[in-house]
């Protein structure tokens, strides 16, 4: 029965979109009080030595943090151009923050959205 439900769960996130799957994730965290973000205790040296530690990310997630109540229709068209989401799904992006609104995102395109 438990491996029923494990391949109902698998089968609604291979088909859910990243919104619901967020959706999700934040549901869980808020149920069981816990958290999906990995814990950060202190930095690891890079393998290979000095060099390869003083390499830049160039890949970036960007999250959608806070929402002033002032901006928060200027917010929900930028995040309308930025993911190709409709009003309602931007709506919901913007109404329920902290969100992911991009992954992988260049440092160049990381600027340019902040």
């Amino acid at each position: 029965m438990a491996d029923t439900k494990r391949a109902d769960v698998l089968t609604y996130l291979e088909n859910a979109n990243m919104i619901e799957i967020s959706e999700l994730i934040s549901e869980i965290e808020e149920k069981f009080g816990v958290t999906a973000a990995a814990p950060v205790v202190g930095a690891a040296p890079a393998a290979g030595g000095g060099d390869a530690a003083a390499e830049e990310k160039d890949e970036f997630d960007i999250t959608l943090t806070t929402v002033p109540a002032d901006k928060k229709i200027a917010i929900l068209k930028i995040v309308r151009n930025l993911t190709g989401l409709g009003l309602k799904e931007a709506k919901e992006v913007v109404d329920n923050v902290p969100k992911l609104i991009k992954e992988a995102a260049t440092k160049e395109e990381s600027a340019n959205i902040k």
